[in-house]
């Protein structure tokens, strides 16, 4: 860890920052492990939202069957 001053505020800078600094921000290899992680929970999300959306397909069969033996039900009184 480094220390700076600029004159007016003294701040930490961390060696992952120098690093990242150094490289620059259009380094194409940190681009591409950013997008790289991204696609990662991207499609941890999908694959969540994908399971979600099956279980609410189920709840709704199982309620749509529950709501037809009903109806079923209250013709037959």
């Amino acid at each position: 860890m480094l220390m700076a001053s600029t004159g007016y505020i003294n701040y930490m800078v961390h060696e992952a920052d120098v690093k990242r600094v150094i490289r620059g921000p259009a380094d194409l290899e940190e681009r591409i492990d950013q997008l790289t992680k991204q696609k990662k929970l991207l499609q941890y999300q999908c694959r969540k939202s994908g399971r979600k959306i099956a279980d609410l397909m189920k709840e709704i069969d199982r309620l749509s069957e529950e709501n037809d033996n009903l109806k079923t039900m209250m013709r037959a009184m």
